[in-house]
């Protein structure tokens, strides 16, 4: 029997059955649906697309996979050095693992062991954002503050290791005062909070974090799984302010593949290059740097680049605040655009029940969670697709008055 992520499975509804996908429509068996989340905000260039699937066939005609401990392979040699003539400043250095959460947890225990390395045994401590997600592991969820986890709390209490603070600058600079001495790093979702409610934030406090950790001697932790690939409306966050390390994933490989790297600036790699074997970075996922993986990624950041998805999702932005800025019911809180995202804040979660069989029979697929009715499509998806998600998210409020 299957366990379903993230529902209680007495009482859940049974999920759609896919059978195909192209473009960016889901097929169930008698219905056509447009992926309006984008299969967990991945799927950039739709499903099927001939240039990656090639991409997959022809790795795998040679070899699936090879572990990275003894062995290496020319696609994750080329995909390394893409990436570091692709990301922006002296990110070159990657370390890659096969899900977004392990890559957090990489760069997390990067963080702490670049100083434990240095002999700076007091900088235990994590500074990270209130409403934060990085990941479902066990460290994510610490450094993360997602109610779902909170759990935790009542199983070992509050962390001692992990200080959140809203996105404010004053909250910043009094916690870079108060805790300075003791923090290895401030991870953040940079600019758009995803599970933590699509909350969006301003450039301005990014800028003055990177100030002020580089006034104390803390590492800038950038957590791009879901922001990278052109999501706010940037390449990556990291071309207007550049974190020590940056961790990528889900657009990584266009959905294709699990696949995740978690890619460190030279000083952190310095930190590690030693004599001394202690000093290595202990980890290795199986499948890190799999060659399906590798291959995939390569083209997919090929067609992002050569089909200049940055004028795509700044077209999808712009047809976005057409069709959403202005619209106004009683029982929605704010609507926030940013890039290829659009977040619907209702005021009560109840006022979403039912949404999602209601976008289904107009031929769209959604997952509203708790407050939040959002869309995060696939970067080629045409003008009146992306109205009919648009207006189906408009209709649910009009028709249930």
């Amino acid at each position: 029997m299957i366990w379903y992520p993230y529902v209680q499975m007495k009482t859940m509804t049974p999920p759609c059955k896919i059978v195909d996908a192209n473009g960016v429509y889901l097929y169930t068996e008698n219905q056509k649906l447009i992926d309006s989340i984008s299969s967990w905000w991945s799927v950039i260039h739709g499903y099927k697309h001939p240039e990656l699937n090639r991409a997959l066939v022809e790795q795998a005609e040679k070899f699936s996979h090879v572990m990275l401990g003894g062995l290496t392979h020319e696609p994750v040699k080329k995909l390394a050095d893409k990436l570091e003539s692709f990301l922006p400043g002296d990110l070159n250095y990657c370390f890659f693992s096969d899900s977004g959460s392990v890559a957090v947890e990489v760069a997390l225990k990067m963080a702490l062991q670049y100083y434990m390395n240095r002999g700076e045994e007091q900088r235990t401590m994590i500074l990270a954002l209130e409403h934060a997600y990085h990941g479902d592991t066990f460290k994510t969820m610490e450094a993360g503050d997602d109610e779902d986890y909170h759990f935790v709390l009542k199983a070992y209490g509050p962390s001692r290791y992990v200080v959140h603070i809203p996105t404010e600058i004053p909250a910043l600079e009094q916690a870079f005062e108060k805790y300075h001495s003791c923090l290895n790093c401030f991870i953040v979702e940079p600019l758009l909070q995803g599970a933590g409610g699509m909350r969006m934030y301003d450039i301005s406090f990014l800028k003055r974090a990177r100030e002020l950790c580089d006034k104390y001697g803390v590492l800038l932790i950038f957590d791009e799984v879901a922001t990278g690939f052109g999501r706010t409306g940037n390449r990556f966050v990291a071309d207007l302010v550049l974190p020590d390390i940056l961790v990528l994933g889900k657009a990584l490989t266009g959905g294709y593949i699990g696949h995740a790297v978690t890619v460190a600036n030279q000083k952190v790699y310095d930190g590690f290059y030693d004599d001394v074997p202690e000093h290595a970075l202990m980890h290795g996922p199986t499948f890190m740097g799999n060659p399906l993986a590798c291959s995939v990624a390569l083209k997919s950041i090929e067609l992002f680049e050569t089909q200049d998805y940055m004028s795509a999702i700044h077209r999808i932005e712009a047809i976005t605040r057409r069709e959403m800025e202005g619209f106004t019911d009683e029982r929605i809180k704010e609507i926030r655009i940013m890039g290829g995202c659009v977040c619907v804040e209702v005021r009560d979660a109840a006022v979403l029940k039912g949404y999602q069989q209601f976008a289904y029979e107009r031929g769209v697929f959604s997952r509203p969670f708790l407050k939040y009715l959002y869309a995060m499509v696939p970067y080629i998806i045409k003008e009146d697709e992306l109205v009919k998600v648009l207006q189906t998210m408009k209709e649910w409020f009009i028709m249930k008055k």
